[in-house]
């Protein structure tokens, strides 16, 4: 970093929370306050962390609690000055920035930042380029701007590669990838290059078994190497229970730090500290007992979903081109596309009114393909799909997404509006007429325990709000059919339990319910049945 963004003054950075690891801290930050240009309160205050080299912090909060926004400022993509007003001070590498919200503010380079910080957001596509044809150019593309040798570039891409279990992607399209797939791509983009420092926001949410194993063993291994490592999450994942320190955020300041054991486990009060907030969810083996699973609708009259040998493979190119720098055919696309690997194989699926359905699977099976398919968003290459006794394969998407209602992965692809009001009433007019669209906005944003957020714009809320808002905006048309992809991500115990109450709700009104899910407490409590998908092949669990 650049000198004149240093100030005077010894560094007090080893008296902030978290001083596992060993050495100077590799990054420290201490945040009297933090305020949104746009906030009438701060999003942080009196908040002091400090990482060694080779520690491993475990940053815990519920949604809303300001994990995010700290973890943003750490990485340097939320930088103080250009998006909101901080005092305190920054220090990484033994440069520290001071800070009180004037116009004399040192201003952080992002690029040098970012050498020294790797950052996984919440959501992993805002790590990738965009630009980029294939997985290896988007895990090469930070080493190119560094002007990495292309030998040392190409061992760097494999052995990354390798360590997230991406090496049969790497010629894929990104755009292509699973969620757990892109998931595994952002946290090789952000750990190629060797950041003595790796911040990773919410890493678990979308990975499935094998996935979270290979996440724990990169982590060991960074570790050993000296990286300090930072998580941020909401759901204490069992790799979270061996972290040197935990800091618990509530309401944007620290409520209690230091050693799991100390902090205790889940929502229960160690032997020498307090009780975790009640919205933290609980680590795999530690949740209370489950309740009953529920017991199975009774199936008559026809089901509202069918699928009859269904069959599918995407478009692939004649042959995969070069790593770096793919050849390119007409329109930006790489070579000419032909058919390629069947995702789905004759797949057969009646699900009834009243009953909730959960698909699990690997990464990369074909899950959400497989719900694209219930309102005409992808079409099969064999078989049929029957929504309430009709064939959709001639019908509008426009018109079959009136009976099927899909709740997208990511958020970002499903919110647009300025306010939550509109977004939840966006179409609701033409649908049901003008005198019912207003009552069923606020009835769908009462559900997700979003009424009093009606004027907010969505892109500020939480990312837990955020997925119950566009949840909302399927639950607000009453459609035949749900289509859930991935609807426990990013979401906190009090989250998790208006999805349960909503989904239950729209089931007992007679929705049929099909949610993709990788997390299988939540299939087991919620689901009448649970089905596997895994080579294309739809089974029983």
């Amino acid at each position: 970093m650049a000198e004149p963004m240093v100030t005077s003054g010894p560094s007090n950075a080893d008296s902030a929370s978290n001083t596992g690891g060993s050495g100077k801290a590799a990054l420290a930050a201490g945040i009297g306050n933090f305020t949104f240009h746009d906030g009438q309160a701060p999003a942080l205050q009196n908040v002091a962390v400090s990482f060694a080299p080779g520690s491993f912090t475990a940053i815990l909060g519920a949604s809303g609690s300001g994990k995010s926004t700290l973890g943003r400022l750490l990485a340097g993509w939320l930088r103080p000055g250009g998006q909101g007003t901080m005092a305190g001070f920054l220090e990484l590498s033994g440069t520290r920035l001071e800070f009180d919200g004037g116009t004399g503010d040192p201003r952080i380079d992002p690029a040098q930042w970012g050498r020294h910080v790797g950052f996984v957001p919440q959501d992993p596509g805002a790590v990738l380029s965009t630009v980029r044809a294939t997985v290896a150019e988007e895990l090469a593309f930070g080493l190119e701007n560094t002007g990495t040798e292309r030998v040392d570039m190409q061992a760097a891409v494999e052995r990354t590669a390798g360590l997230l279990g991406l090496r049969n992607q790497l010629d894929q399209d990104p755009a292509r990838l699973s969620g757990g797939q892109l998931r595994r791509l952002a946290i090789g983009c952000a750990i190629i290059a060797g950041p003595p420092v790796l911040v990773m926001d919410e890493p678990f949410a979308s990975l499935d078994a094998a996935g979270a194993n290979d996440l724990g063993t990169l982590v060991r291994d960074l570790l050993t190497r000296g990286t300090a490592v930072v998580i941020l999450s909401q759901v204490i994942d069992p790799l979270l229970l061996d972290a040197d320190t935990w800091v618990v955020l509530s309401r944007g300041t620290v409520t209690s730090d230091g050693a799991p054991a100390g902090l205790g486990t889940g929502q229960t009060a160690g032997s020498n500290g307090p009780a975790l907030p009640r919205a933290i969810r609980h680590p795999a083996g530690l949740e209370p007992a489950a309740p009953p699973k529920p017991r199975a609708v009774q199936q008559t009259g026809p089901a509202a979903l069918q699928l009859q040998g269904v069959s599918f493979a995407y478009p692939q190119p004649h042959s995969p081109g070069r790593r770096f720098g793919r050849r390119r055919g007409k329109a930006g696309q790489a070579g000419q596309p032909n058919a390629g690997t069947p995702v789905l194989r004759d797949v057969h699926l009646a699900v009834h009114p009243g009953e909730i359905v959960a698909v699990t699977g690997p990464n990369g099976a074909g899950k959400s393909t497989l719900l694209r398919h219930f309102n005409g968003l992808l079409r099969p290459t064999a078989g049929t799909i029957l929504v309430n006794s009709n064939d959709i394969s001639g019908a509008p998407v426009g018109r079959t997404a009136a009976s099927v209602g899909l709740l997208f992965q990511q958020p970002r692809d499903q919110l647009f509006e300025r306010t939550v009001l509109r977004e939840v009433s966006f179409g609701l007019d033409r649908l049901v007429g003008p005198g019912m669209a207003a009552g069923r906005a606020a009835a769908a944003l009462q559900a997700v325990g979003l009424a009093a957020a009606a004027d907010e714009h969505p892109a500020e809320l939480p990312a837990s709000a955020q997925r119950l808002l566009a949840l909302a905006t399927v639950l607000a048309r009453r459609p035949a059919v749900l289509a859930l992809d991935e609807p426990t991500v990013a979401l906190d115990g009090d989250g998790l339990a208006l999805l349960d109450a909503a989904v239950g709700s729209a089931a007992a009104e007679g929705a049929a319910v099909v949610l993709v899910t990788h997390d299988l407490g939540y299939a087991r409590t919620a689901a009448h049945r649970i089905l596997t998908l895994d080579g294309g092949r739809l089974a029983p669990a």
